[in-house]
């Protein structure tokens, strides 16, 4: 209808019975009056142009192959590192007599495994220890780091449950098994809770990690300053810092990894840091752990992309009298 019909495709059959790939194309010549005199067709050997196309269809199919198999291997490597994580914190945490508690674990990267940790549990006549922190470093050396921290500590705990001595036993242990070439140091807060009646007293130290959070049933929020303690592997003769307090009905203390206020938000790409970290905190004044994890939950979501760390939060709270004191919520 055109007057012309190119590139297109046959396979010519030889004499031989062998096929030639070839490509025609078709051409009316018209005389002056534009009445079609004959058509003019061209026969192009397209063997190589053939061998080349197959070729670049079998190259895409191989590229696609692999694609799928590197997703595939990517979902299984996701799967594997999050039951590895999950294995570097406690599944549940434990009912504590007279108290609440909630935690919460973030993981900012699905192929790329955190060194953040914390745990809770009993040591005997009433009391419970906790820890939170922070192994430098991301991947499976982390991982292992992890792992030798929460052993240590809990270890540790049950021989003495002074703050200082345990949080020393976990720089020697570190430092016996990293210092040769590669060392590996962390931030962790180590603490015991003692009932005493209607109150819970916390005997808390801290090597080097961000003050806690304490949330008080008259709905102030303030920080438990631990100033001076230094990062737990680091330093053969390290210093710890100590400091006491005691949770009323009502109180909620939150313990945090800094991936929370290192988090960025806004134009500006600012630090979220502590004042909004505080600021948020009195707005949620008071409320029981669960509430608490479920707000701050909500916040780290908030971040979006601004999240680049994994963040550990734990919530530790004595109740108010109208409060059913049940047994902890399983950690996500």
């Amino acid at each position: 209808m055109q007057g012309r019909a190119g590139g297109i495709a046959f396979d010519m059959k030889s004499a031989d019975g062998s096929r030639l790939p070839v490509l025609i194309t078709s051409t009316v010549k018209t005389g002056e009056t534009g009445r079609p005199l004959l058509i003019r067709t061209t026969v192009f050997d397209a063997t190589d142009r053939r061998s080349y196309e197959t070729e670049l269809l079998r190259a895409r199919h191989a590229a696609d192959e692999a694609r799928r198999q590197a997703e595939a291997d990517r979902e299984q490597l996701r799967e594997a590192l999050t039951v590895l994580q999950r294995s570097l914190i406690p599944s549940s945490l434990p009912a504590v007599p007279g108290m609440a508690a909630a935690g919460y674990y973030h993981m900012a990267s699905p192929v790329q495994l955190g060194g953040d940790f914390y745990d809770l549990f009993p040591l005997g006549d009433g009391r419970f220890a906790f820890f939170l922190g922070d192994v430098c470093g991301k991947g499976p050396q982390a991982a292992a780091v992890t792992s030798l921290v929460r052993y240590t500590l809990r270890t540790a705990a049950l021989h003495t449950p002074d703050p200082v001595a345990v949080l020393t036993m976990l720089n020697t242990a570190l430092l016996d098994r990293y210092a040769a070439g590669d060392p590996r140091y962390c931030t962790a807060v180590f603490g015991v809770l003692e009932p005493e009646g209607e109150t819970v007293g916390v005997h808390l130290g801290s090597g080097g990690h961000p003050p806690a959070l304490l949330l008080r049933a008259d709905g102030r929020a303030d920080y438990l300053p631990t100033p001076g303690g230094l990062l737990v592997g680091a330093l053969p003769e390290a210093s710890f810092a100590t400091t006491r307090t005691t949770l009323h009905p009502g109180d909620t203390l939150l313990l945090y990894t800094d991936g929370l206020t290192e988090a960025r938000t806004g134009e500006g790409n600012d630090l979220y840091g502590y004042d909004a970290l505080r600021a948020f905190a009195a707005g949620l004044a008071p409320a029981p752990p669960r509430t608490v994890i479920e707000a701050f939950t909500g916040l780290l979501t908030s971040f979006g992309e601004g999240l680049n760390d994994d963040t550990a939060l734990l919530a530790l709270g004595r109740p108010l009298p109208s409060h059913a004191a049940g047994p902890a919520h399983p950690a996500p």
